[in-house]
């Protein structure tokens, strides 16, 4: 019997596909060069190196695939205006090149919210984690209860229509609701038209209250449907929501009784790089790391990809995350860089 691999991180990934799926957005198939399976959970996402014009940058992106097709793994990335590593991969990143990822990491998945029905909600590019979880139950065998809501600005830039409406019409439970602001020309458009709306909701998934919701896309439309819900008395607890932008409020809050001081200096030691250098409390380890010119990746830069999780070997830290690091980990002795502010003398194994 042949022993199964799994691919790590220590192993770089090979792009094998460029797919196009709408304006600026693209699909990158990616493989293990040693054959090794994926096993992540659906959901997940990966933080990328992307060796940029000006050094590499780092960029956390959802996995758009399933661990139910385990001999590949996709990513779909969509570019804004002011996009630098996005746009580095729709115009560069081809079939054949290799990229460092770190990951796969995040508990954004259904699997972590086990319930009998589910709401999808998304809008633009916060369709990927969605298809990944549509795409593992609708591979079980089983018919699911979805109600899957996807807002965008036309019908031709809703990302995957074609792939969900191909599986929603192979198996029961799977109900899709397709939102836009507006029409592509000569194209003639019978679904909703409008933002997401209480009216919406409840036209979309009329038992929306027995269900367990996950939302994903830009912050103010993420308030949106928080609002909406919570406006019709629907219990939060079953609410979750994948974010890589600062949740208003949380980062950077010191709880009680921890005082960090700007006047007060910690001394921090990256003792694989024999550099030691003097900082603020309120500086943090991935502030004082740049300051010394040491390189410790970070993605999100507050708490959430676990791209700078590192080693701590001594001393204290005051670490206010949002969920990129586990309490196995932190037992472990890992903090996240970007999110941990040093006291006293720390020493890291960088």
């Amino acid at each position: 019997m042949v022993a199964l691999t799994y691919w790590t991180d220590a192993e770089p990934l090979e792009c094998v596909s460029y797919l196009p799926e709408a304006p600026n957005v693209a699909t990158f198939t990616f493989a293990a060069p040693s054959g090794a399976l994926f096993g992540h959970k659906p959901g997940q996402f990966l933080t990328l190196e992307l060796p940029v014009p000006d050094g590499v940058l780092h960029r956390t992106y959802t996995i758009s695939s399933s661990p139910s097709r385990p001999t590949s793994l996709t990513i779909t990335v969509k570019a804004q205006e002011s996009s630098l590593g996005t746009r580095w991969m729709l115009d560069h990143l081809r079939p054949g090149m290799r990229v460092k990822a770190i990951g796969p990491g995040g508990t954004f998945s259904h699997l972590e919210h086990p319930a009998s029905k589910y709401l999808f909600i998304s809008a633009g590019s916060g369709i990927t984690p969605m298809m990944s979880m549509t795409t593992y139950m609708y591979d079980a065998g089983r018919d699911p209860d979805i109600v899957f809501i996807n807002c965008a600005r036309r019908p031709s830039e809703i990302i995957f229509r074609e792939r969900l409406e191909h599986m929603a019409s192979r198996i029961q439970g799977i109900e899709l609701a397709w939102v836009v602001d507006g029409t592509d020309p000569y194209k003639p458009w019978t679904g909703y038209r409008g933002g997401f709306n209480q009216l919406l909701l409840g036209l979309a998934a009329p038992d929306y209250l027995e269900r367990e919701v996950f939302c994903c896309g830009p912050e103010p439309f993420m308030t949106a449907v928080r609002e909406a819900l919570e406006s019709m008395g629907f219990d939060m607890d079953r609410y979750h929501q994948e974010s890589f932008t600062a949740p208003v409020g949380e980062t950077g809050e010191v709880p009680e009784g921890v005082q960090l001081d700007e006047e007060t200096k910690a001394t921090v030691e990256f003792a694989t790089s024999g550099v030691t250098i003097e900082c603020a409390e309120t500086e943090t380890l991935l502030a004082a790391a740049r300051s010394a010119g040491i390189v410790i990746p970070s993605g999100c830069t507050f708490g959430v990809c676990g791209t700078c999780k590192t080693k701590k070997l001594s001393g204290q830290v005051h670490m206010v995350h949002n969920g990129g690091i586990t309490e196995e980990d932190i037992a472990d002795g890992y903090v996240l860089a970007c999110c941990s502010n040093p006291i006293g003398k720390v020493s890291l194994d960088v």
